[in-house]
């Protein structure tokens, strides 16, 4: 593997506060990968044996629900850390990750997060932040699983999407990873024909442009007045 160099990990907020020295050694402890999109990173109470930070691509990560049901609790951007169950206090993962786009990650043997926290300056903190602001979101998405009417989730969902990835075209506010109709309905708690009845009226009426596994919203002031904010199910 080539030597991987320092630029891809000063000022990311694990690192920030690390000199070039501290980051080289962090680096000489990773090892580079690469995930087709689709491709599973880890399961659901599988052993925990790495933790990672993606640099390029986005992850979807899944729960599993009492009824054995798959809901997608989030999508993790570029930059960031997962699969960190030590700060979790836990030895499996606690969620199903899988590369939403085409991913590249670099990985270190879980035995080296309690080294790292111990010794370099802001890892720790920046890391239960990230876990209080994803355990936070997972919550939201969660209740909204329980109280929303099927409109209002599908449009929050999306809204999400375009918060975390979104890219402005001459055509709206595009969804930077592949989505499908079955992602949506997974992460919603709903019927694959009822998101695609949405997405269809939606389409008609100038809110979103949708083609296979790629949306555009086209009409976002209009999709936040479906979404929490409000609006009948259709």
């Amino acid at each position: 593997m080539p030597r991987l160099d320092e630029s891809l990990l000063t000022g990311l907020p694990p690192f920030a506060r690390l000199g070039r020295p501290e980051i080289r050694e962090i680096l000489d402890q990773a090892a580079s990968r690469r995930y087709d999109e689709g491709a599973a990173i880890f399961r659901e109470g599988h052993d925990a044996e790495t933790f990672f930070l993606l640099l390029d691509g986005y992850v979807r990560v899944a729960r599993t629900t009492a009824d054995g049901d798959q809901v997608v609790v989030l999508h993790i951007a570029p930059g960031q850390l997962f699969g960190i169950a030590p700060a979790l206090r836990r030895d499996t993962y606690p969620a199903t990750a899988s590369a939403a786009a085409e991913c590249i990650a670099l990985a270190w043997p879980v035995q080296l997060w309690h080294d790292f926290a111990a010794r370099y300056d802001g890892f720790a903190a920046e890391t239960y932040r990230t876990v209080g602001q994803r355990l936070g979101e997972i919550q939201g998405t969660l209740t909204q699983l329980a109280t929303q009417a099927v409109e209002q989730r599908v449009a929050d969902a999306l809204l999400r999407m375009a918060n975390q990835s979104g890219r402005k075209t001459d055509a709206g506010i595009e969804i930077a990873f592949p989505v499908t109709r079955q992602n949506i309905s997974e992460m919603t708690g709903t019927t694959l024909h009822t998101v695609s009845r949405l997405l269809s009226a939606w389409q008609k009426a100038g809110i979103v442009r949708s083609t296979r596994k790629h949306i555009v919203i086209t009409a976002p002031h209009r999709l936040v007045e479906l979404g929490s904010a409000g609006g009948p199910e259709s």
